[in-house]
């Protein structure tokens, strides 16, 4: 097992990406490592015609992965938009890993990101010392994939401020990236695209420029749509999560991760499941990704101060400190949540018992 906390996309799925890529016959795009088809395959699953199973990366709408990866064989960026959890960070990098078989070209979106991450700074020792120079110039991820011809990820795009999200616009349209200090430019070959994150749901958000917005073929991924789904995103990913940590516990129980779920999508939705009790929500975003720590943080307290088993205690723990992100108004909603609706279901007293019980 590989002593990195965290392996890369194309790290740890290096045996199917090598598998597709020798059984792939169908035509790919110049600089592709896998055909479109294949690319689909990678990411949503499947049997190959030799008997190996590929497993699938993200479980939802097969169509709108189909949208994203014809997208990017085209001139047109891809938007990946939605609310938080709904994987596009994840989707991103397999997507790029499947392409281009490198994930690592990289723009982490920050309310401190600037014009040198997307377009490029300089080495300023070199520079003091020699003036411009193409050796003095320290190029941005998005430079380096326009050189390779592979694929660059800017996550979170719409964190970075106005005036810096538009310097994407000359390379988007004109798919060259001018240096005027050298008089010269770099231009893209066949192959760069950029895949973009973004959501409209969180504080501090930039609005995107309307030609900015022309650039992008924009690709909104959804929530699960039904709880079986999402209980079965979150299962695969709490497995996989913890053998990458090594976590000496048992995998959560079905009905542990079905609790968990239940919880998150009526405090979402504002109702429970079965339409009889209209809730308050909360002013985080529950996601996916949030059930996924809170069951994985259950999962190490189980290991290392419990038995093995994620209990009730186990899960409490995370679970309030997920849903109470604002101590006063998120602790009224969740308070009357416990009181009306975990208290009074059948078999959910030690949830009950163990969230009351909590500091």
């Amino acid at each position: 097992m590989s002593n990195l906390l965290r392996e890369h996309a194309e790290q740890q799925f290096a045996e199917e990406l090598h598998v597709l890529a020798e059984t792939d016959q169908r035509p790919r795009p110049p600089n592709w490592h896998l055909s479109p088809w294949a690319a689909a395959t990678y990411l949503l699953g499947g049997t190959l015609p030799n008997g190996f199973a590929i497993t699938p990366k993200y479980i939802g709408s097969r169509r709108l992965i189909e949208i994203a990866i014809a997208t990017l064989a085209t001139d047109r960026a891809l938007l990946l938009l939605g609310v938080p959890g709904t994987a596009k960070t994840w989707v991103s990098e397999h997507l790029a890993a499947a392409i281009s078989g490198d994930s690592t070209a990289l723009v982490q979106g920050t309310a401190g990101t600037g014009e040198e991450a997307i377009r490029y700074g300089w080495n300023y020792a070199r520079l003091l010392a020699d003036g411009p120079s193409l050796a003095a110039l320290v190029p941005s991820p998005i430079m380096r994939a326009m050189r390779d011809g592979s694929i660059a990820r800017v996550e979170e795009l719409t964190r970075i401020p106005s005036d810096v999200q538009d310097s994407l616009i000359t390379i988007l349209s004109e798919k060259t990236l001018p240096i005027p200090e050298l008089d010269t430019e770099v231009q893209a070959t066949k192959g760069f695209n950029v895949i973009a994150t973004a959501n409209d749901r969180d504080r501090g958000v930039n609005e995107l420029s309307s030609a900015l917005k022309r650039r992008f073929n924009t690709v909104v991924l959804p929530t699960p749509e039904t709880l079986e789904e999402e209980v079965g995103i979150v299962q695969q990913r709490v497995a996989a999560l913890g053998r990458a940590l090594e976590l000496p516990a048992e995998a959560p129980a079905l009905e542990e991760i079905r609790r968990l779920v239940t919880i998150f999508r009526e405090l979402r939705a504002g109702t429970t499941l079965d339409g009889k009790a209209k809730l308050k929500s909360p002013s985080g975003s529950l996601s996916v990704a949030e059930a996924i720590s809170v069951l994985n943080n259950g999962l190490a307290l189980a290991a290392h101060f419990g038995d093995g088993r994620l209990q009730a205690a186990d899960m409490a723990a995370g679970l309030v400190g997920a849903v109470v992100k604002d101590p006063v108004q998120d602790i009224i909603v969740w308070r009357e949540y416990l009181e009306t609706i975990i208290k009074e279901r059948d078999g959910w007293k030690d949830l009950y018992r163990a969230c009351r019980e909590l500091p």
